[in-house]
C-alpha cells in the first residue's frame, strides 16, 4: 500500500495561519512519519515553507495573495469590511478553481485547509467538485457587523446564512477543526433565523484547544534566551505587526514613545518587526532603535523581552500569552475577530493589555508601557495541546 499524501492549503492572509499549519504538520510526522505532506500557499507563507524544508507543489505560484487585497483596504488602522469583501470575492473564486485543478492532477488522500472559505461556498453551491476528504481549520464561527450601518449588518448576516449553510451542505465531506476552547464559540445565534453558533459546532466541529509551534516549559529562563539571541540585561521591548502590512501605524506610534521613555528609562531598547508591507514605505522611526522585516522564530524573542505591543492577531497573541510576557495589544478597528473574539479571548486568560488605537497618544502609550514593563501577568493554565489532537485525528484518518 502507498504511503498517504496530504495537500496542506495555507492561502489565508497573514503569517498565523501557516506557523499553526506548520506545527500540525510536525506533531503529524511524529506520529506517522509515511505521511507524505504537500503545500500550496500565499506567497509570504511559501517562502516561510521553503525556509523550513517543506515540499510547495509549482501551482503555488497561481495562488491570489489575500494580503494584497488587505493592504488596498486597510487604512490608518482600520479595515473596510464592505470593500474587503467585495475585492476578495474573485481571488476566493480563483483559488477554489485552482484547488479543483490541483486535485485532478495530483493522487491525494486529504486536503487540510485553513480557512478556506472560498473552496467551502464554491463546493457548496456545486462550483467545483473535490473528490478526496476535506479538513478545514478555523478560529472563529460568526461574523459579525461593529457597525451600525445597515450595509455592513447586511453583509454580516449575508456572510453568516453563507457560512452556515455552506458547512450543512458539505458536512459528508468537510470536516472542521476549531482553534480554541468552548468559550470562544458565541453562546448566540449566528444571527436572526440562522442557527445556535454552540449547538452549530456541536454538530459540525472538533474542538482542538489552541496550537502552538513551541514548547513554553522550554522558554522560561529568561538570562539563558537573552544569551542566545545576543540580548543583554537591557530593558527589551518588541513591538510587532504580526507578519502583513497592518500596523505601520502602530508602530509609528510606539517610536514616538519610545522618544518619550528613553528620557526616563536609559537602558530602554526597542526592536520593532513590520512584516511585509506590499508597496507601502516603512515606518517613520527614531534612528536609534532596530527595524526588521521578519525575525525568524519571533516567539523567542518575544520569550526575552519585557514587554511587546502587538496588533491583536489571534497566534501572536497566544504565543505571548503561553509564554506569560506582558503585551499591549491593539485589535484592528472594524475587524471583528480582533475586536470581539481575540479581544474576550485575552481577557478571560487575564494576559494582555487591550488599547484602541484612536485613543492612544504617543504619551499615553509611553505611560502604559512604562507601568506594565517587566509586569508578569497571571494567567490560569490553557491548553496548548491543539497541535497533537488535530495530529491525531488527521492520523487516524489515513491510517486506520
Amino acid at each position: 500500500m502507498n504511503n498517504p499524501n496530504i495537500l496542506f492549503v495555507s492561502w489565508q492572509g497573514g503569517m498565523g495561519h501557516v506557523t499553526r499549519d506548520l506545527a500540525i504538520v510536525k506533531e503529524l510526522r511524529k506520529i506517522a512519519p509515511e505521511i507524505n505532506v504537500s503545500w500550496i500557499a500565499h506567497p509570504q507563507a511559501a517562502k516561510f515553507l521553503l525556509d523550513s524544508g517543506e515540499k510547495l507543489i509549482p501551482e503555488t505560484k497561481e495562488v491570489s495573495d489575500y494580503n494584497l487585497v488587505g493592504a488596498q483596504i486597510l487604512q490608518n488602522f482600520r479595515l473596510d469590511l464592505v470593500k474587503y469583501a467585495k475585492l476578495s470575492s474573485n481571488p476566493k473564486q480563483n483559488n477554489a478553481k485552482l484547488l479543483e485543478k490541483v486535485q485532478n492532477k495530483y493522487q491525494f488522500d486529504l486536503i487540510v485547509g485553513d480557512e478556506i472559505y472560498g473552496p467551502l461556498v464554491a463546493l457548496a453551491k456545486g462550483n467545483i467538485k473535490l473528490n478526496v476528504p476535506i479538513i478545514m481549520i478555523e478560529d472563529f464561527i460568526r461574523y459579525q457587523s461593529l457597525s451600525k450601518n445597515p450595509l455592513m449588518r447586511i453583509v454580516a448576516f449575508s456572510k453568516n446564512r453563507l457560512l452556515s449553510s455552506s458547512v450543512e451542505k458539505t458536512a459528508s465531506q468537510i470536516t472542521h477543526f476549531f482553534v480554541g476552547e468552548w468559550e470562544d464559540i458565541p453562546n448566540k445565534r449566528f444571527d436572526i433565523f440562522l442557527p445556535h453558533c454552540r449547538d452549530f459546532a456541536k454538530k459540525h466541529y472538533e474542538i482542538i484547544g489552541y496550537i502552538l509551534r513551541f514548547d513554553p516549559k522550554k522558554y522560561q529562563n529568561k538570562k539563558e534566551i537573552r544569551e542566545k539571541l545576543g540580548y543583554g540585561s537591557e530593558q527589551l521591548v518588541i513591538c510587532a505587526t504580526g507578519g502583513t502590512a497592518a500596523g505601520k501605524e502602530l508602530l509609528e506610534l510606539c517610536g514616538k514613545a519610545y522618544t518619550i521613555l528613553k528620557k526616563e528609562i536609559s537602558d530602554l531598547r526597542m526592536i520593532f518587526v513590520c512584516g511585509e508591507l506590499y508597496g507601502k514605505e516603512p515606518p517613520k522611526l527614531p534612528p536609534d532603535v532596530e527595524l526588521h522585516r521578519f525575525l525568524h522564530n519571533i516567539y523567542e524573542h518575544y520569550a526575552a523581552c519585557d514587554l511587546a505591543v502587538v496588533v491583536g492577531g489571534g497566534t501572536t497573541t497566544i504565543e505571548l500569552t503561553a509564554l506569560k510576557v506582558p503585551f499591549i495589544f491593539f485589535p484592528i478597528d472594524n475587524q471583528f475577530d480582533q475586536q470581539i473574539y481575540v479581544s474576550n479571548r485575552i481577557l478571560r486568560h487575564k494576559a494582555g493589555i487591550r488599547m484602541e488605537y484612536r485613543k492612544t497618544t504617543p504619551e499615553k502609550m509611553a505611560v502604559v508601557i512604562k507601568d506594565n514593563i517587566g509586569k508578569k501577568p497571571d494567567t490560569p493554565k490553557i491548553p496548548f495541546n491543539g497541535a497533537r489532537k488535530a495530529a491525531e485525528i488527521i492520523a487516524k484518518r489515513l491510517i486506520n
